[in-house]
């Protein structure tokens, strides 16, 4: 097999570049070059925002006709943590007993490898001409503030008339085995920070002061027990997870002047945003009236809820993923937040990747024959789709 057609050259060149966020390590200039090379026409896309890193991007493109198909995906990874836990260096790619090891293996790299050797097969087996149009949006910024790279990428495709019909993006998928689950959707995010202040004293003298862990705790509890939703037709419940609880306060004898929580709710589409927030001040605001405490409420989200519809394009993935391995894919809207969320902007997308179970680990790793399997899937796709 020709090293441009075999995904596993292409994953271990990529891998051996250390992109830690927000440092691309040239990691897109690999992919860059590939792309070249095959014909793509290709653009470098550096963004940067007040407080944050420069972060280089790269979208290519071949062919003017539609259909217009996308592969997604990103090339900066997570920190190695322990580098003397790992059994081989992180950034070594080295394969053993047929599996291959190494920082973003799976998250993404083995996705994005698997993606060039389908379509560089594709292309060979079409005399470089695709019946429509195949580009990449490849970023350094997902595993980071995620601001520089796809948000604003896909900002800069919009206007500059590069607007997909359709996205799949190489983020790892499945629990266990190639082949089980389709990502058509994710559940939106939605960051809190409660922080109540009371009145400072000595324990012994409670009627001197106003705790304000006494309200934070009624406040969290309120907010907890209170039921969000049971869950929709494409979406599991949504569901608030406190993440922090602190006051500061080094001494077992003193009321603190003020507590604060962390949360997170992971909403999906009954609700938004705003209304969570709406709901969870009117929550917070019952709960301490009277109390003699103040209190902040500060929300972030980072997120939206979104869904892209089953369709006939979908369909066909799930027939090209049967084909190659035997298994008929379930439609997913489970885990946590993806480039998708900003993708969906200018076209529907689905993730379609690796199997997630070693992501963000010491030894992360995927068997090469996931990798091979992945790109079938990927080429028996773009060959139906395409049809």
């Amino acid at each position: 097999m020709n090293d441009e057609l075999d995904p596993l050259p292409h994953a271990v060149a990529l891998i051996r570049c250390p992109s830690v966020t927000p440092d691309e390590a040239g990691a897109l200039d690999y992919a860059e070059d590939q792309l070249a090379r095959a014909g793509f026409a290709c653009r470098r896309l550096r963004f940067i925002s007040e407080g944050l890193p420069e972060i280089d991007n790269l979208y290519a493109r071949i062919g003017d006709n539609a259909p217009h198909l996308c592969f997604a995906g990103h090339v900066d990874v997570v920190p190695a943590g322990d580098e003397a836990a790992w059994t081989s260096p992180p950034f070594a790619a080295e394969v053993r007993d047929g599996v291959l090891y190494g920082r973003g293996a799976v998250d993404m790299k083995g996705g994005i490898a698997a993606m060039l050797a389908a379509v560089f097969r594709y292309l060979r087996d079409f005399d470089r001409k695709p019946r429509g149009s195949i580009s990449f949006l490849l970023t350094a910024d997902e595993e980071g503030p995620a601001e520089n790279g796809t948000r604003k990428v896909v900002q800069w495709m919009r206007q500059a008339g590069e607007v997909p019909d359709i996205c799949v993006l190489g983020e790892p998928t499945h629990p266990a085995k190639i082949g089980e689950m389709i990502k058509i959707g994710r559940r939106g995010s939605l960051n809190g920070r409660l922080t109540v202040r009371g009145t400072q004293g000595h324990v012994a003298y409670p009627h001197l002061t106003r705790n304000p862990v006494t309200g934070l705790i009624a406040a969290l509890k309120r907010i907890i027990d209170e039921p969000l939703d049971p869950g929709s037709e494409n979406f599991a419940p949504s569901n608030l997870e406190v993440t922090s609880v602190d006051t500061g306060n080094p001494a077992v004898n003193v009321v603190p002047a003020k507590a604060h929580a962390q949360f997170n709710i992971r909403f999906n589409d009954h609700h938004d945003a705003a209304s969570l927030g709406d709901r969870l001040r009117v929550l917070v605001e019952d709960t301490l009236a009277g109390s003699g405490l103040e209190h902040d409420l500060t929300l972030e989200s980072n997120a939206d809820v979104f869904l892209t519809r089953p369709g006939a394009w979908v369909e066909t993935l799930i027939e090209a993923s049967a084909k190659v391995t035997g298994l008929k894919a379930a439609l997913s809207t489970d885990g946590g937040t993806s480039d998708a969320r900003f993708i969906k902007d200018i076209c529907p997308v689905v993730e379609y990747g690796l199997i997630n179970s070693t992501i963000h680990k010491v030894d992360e790793h995927t068997p090469i024959a996931d990798l091979y399997a992945l790109a079938d899937v990927y080429y028996e796709f773009m060959r139906r789709y395409f049809a």
